[in-house]
C-alpha cells in the first residue's frame, strides 16, 4: 500500500515509518517543519508539507493514499488551555481525513490510549473515556470508529502510558524530564499505581498490522507491559540519575496529575490472539537502564 502518515518523525511514527517501508509498503509522510521533511526522506518515505491544522492537505494527501496512520499530536501538556487546543486541532484532522475516505473501503488507523478500569486491567472491549482531561481524544476516536458504518475500515491502536525506545517516551519519558529539573525521582501518591507500556519498535508492528488486516470499527491494544508500579520506575530512573527517590504533590503533573495518579492497568490478550501480535524488545524497566546521567 501507499500509506499516509501523520507523525511520521515522532518516536513512534519513526519506527511505523521504518516498519512500514521494510514491509513493502511505501509512505507519504506529513511533515510540519523542513527538518521534518528531511528527516521523513532520509527514512525513505516522500515528504508532504503541512501540519494537523492544513485540512486541506490532508484531505489531499488521504485521497491519493490506499491507507491512512495517525500518530501526530502537538503534545502540549504545558496547561489545560494547550492541552484543550491541541486536542481540538487534532478532532479536526480526523474528521477531515475520515471524510476524505469515506466509501472507499480504505484503512485508517489511527490511535488512542488504554482506558483505566476499576479493579482489573482494562481490555480491548472496554469504552475509551469521552470526559476528563482527555476526553475529546476519547470522543475523536470513537467517532473515527464510527466510519465503519460510512465505508471506511477503521481501526484504532491504544497505546499504554509509556511507548518506550532507549529509556526514553512517554510518561516514564516525563517522569525523567521532571527528576532532571527537580533533583528528585518521583511519583505521585503512594506509587503502588501500574501504567502499561510498550516499546515503540513492537507498537510500530501493531499498526502495521492494524493497517493490512483490522476489521471495521475495532479497538487494539499495544501492551507489552500489563503494569509496572509508578515507584518502581521512579526508583530506575533515580540509579541512573543519581537521586533521591520519593512521593511528590500531584500537581506536580499539571493537567495529567489526575491521569498520573491512577492506576490503570491494560491486557493485550485479545489482540496477541486475533492479529497474531507478539511483542519481543525490551520491557520498560529493563529499557529504562538506558537512561544517560
Amino acid at each position: 500500500m501507499h500509506v499516509f502518515v501523520t507523525g511520521g518523525t515522532g518516536l513512534i511514527g519513526s519506527a511505523v515509518v521504518t516498519e512500514l517501508l521494510g514491509n513493502g509498503h511505501t509512505v507519504l509522510a506529513l511533515a510540519r517543519s523542513e527538518a521534518s521533511a528531511q528527516a521523513a526522506s532520509a527514512a525513505g518515505a516522500e515528504p508532504i508539507r503541512g501540519g494537523l491544522a492544513d485540512l486541506d492537505v490532508l484531505r489531499a494527501a488521504s485521497a491519493q493514499a490506499d491507507g491512512v496512520i495517525h500518530l501526530a499530536f502537538a503534545n502540549d501538556f504545558s496547561s489545560p488551555e494547550a492541552l484543550a487546543n491541541a486536542v481540538a486541532e487534532e478532532s479536526a484532522a480526523l474528521a477531515a481525513v475520515g471524510e476524505a475516505l469515506v466509501g472507499t473501503g480504505r484503512p485508517f488507523v489511527t490511535c488512542s490510549g488504554t482506558p483505566a478500569t476499576t479493579g482489573r486491567a482494562s481490555t480491548e472491549s472496554d469504552p475509551i473515556p469521552a470526559d476528563g482531561p482527555v476526553g475529546g481524544r476519547g470522543r475523536a476516536v470513537t467517532g473515527v470508529l464510527e466510519l465503519a458504518s460510512r465505508g471506511v475500515r477503521s481501526s484504532a491502536v491504544r497505546l499504554p502510558r509509556t511507548v518506550h525506545h532507549d529509556g526514553m517516551g512517554g510518561f516514564a519519558g516525563v517522569l525523567t524530564g521532571i527528576a532532571r529539573q527537580s533533583g528528585v525521582s518521583g511519583y505521585p501518591g503512594d506509587g503502588t499505581q501500574r501504567w502499561p507500556a510498550v516499546h515503540a519498535l513492537d507498537a510500530a508492528v501493531l499498526f502495521r498490522l492494524a493497517l493490512e488486516k483490522a476489521e471495521a470499527g475495532t479497538a487494539w491494544h499495544a501492551v507489552a507491559d500489563e503494569g509496572d508500579q509508578v515507584r518502581d520506575i521512579a526508583a530506575v530512573i533515580g540509579g541512573r540519575l543519581g537521586l533521591p527517590v520519593e512521593s511528590v504533590p500531584v500537581e506536580t503533573y499539571g493537567p495529567l496529575g489526575v491521569i498520573f495518579a491512577a492506576d490503570q492497568p491494560s491486557s493485550s490478550a485479545h489482540t496477541r490472539r486475533v492479529l497474531g501480535w507478539s511483542p519481543r524488545h525490551l520491557g520498560l524497566l529493563k529499557d529504562l537502564e538506558n537512561i544517560q546521567p
